[in-house]
């Protein structure tokens, strides 16, 4: 682990202040918040900024949901990256997805044409920064223009998380 969770006595106000958009108060504490928020509040502005863009793409953006959880999944297991899976695995579940699709995430396989193109952009984005011209055509018959770009920013979001978290060794949380 290269950047620890930050110590119980070290959370004040700048800690606090950066959780509240995204924790209610009781949960802005080391136990509740996990570890992931609990490393990235060492540097508590940084922190705030992203949870404002990263509280947009999962409670405001007009990507469906499971349609997230795709993206997200996908580019967990394409980052190698545990504890983004295994949030992720549950988010899924809460949303629908199964365990069948959820392995089928793993492989880079879907039953639908939607699912295909979503998993399809996060392989085009992680291989090459850009969404072929047949994917956009795929994703743009399914989804409005603002999702789709959501979709991108979702895919990247989740990929700069991926590498901060195996980059600062944050450890899956322990099940509860």
């Amino acid at each position: 682990m290269r950047v620890p969770p930050l110590p119980a006595d070290r959370w004040d106000d700048a800690v606090d202040h950066a959780l509240s958009g995204m924790l209610p108060a009781e949960r802005r504490n080391p136990v509740d918040a996990g570890n992931l928020l609990a490393t990235l509040v060492r540097h508590p502005t940084l922190t705030r900024s992203f949870l404002r863009f990263n509280n947009h793409l999962m409670f405001s953006s007009p990507l469906p949901d499971r349609l997230r959880e795709l993206a997200v999944l996908r580019v967990a297991h394409r980052r190698d990256c545990e504890y983004e899976w295994r949030h992720h695995v549950h988010m899924g579940r809460e949303v629908g997805l199964t365990d069948d699709v959820i392995a089928g995430v793993q492989r880079g396989e879907a039953t639908d044409e939607l699912d295909r193109a979503v998993l399809q952009a996060v392989d085009e984005l992680e291989d090459k920064s850009n969404v072929s011209d047949a994917t956009w055509t795929t994703l743009s018959a399914h989804l409005d223009e603002r999702q789709c770009m959501d979709l991108v920013f979702t895919i990247g979001c989740y990929g700069a998380l991926a590498m901060a978290i195996n980059t600062f060794g944050v450890e899956p949380d322990q099940e509860r």
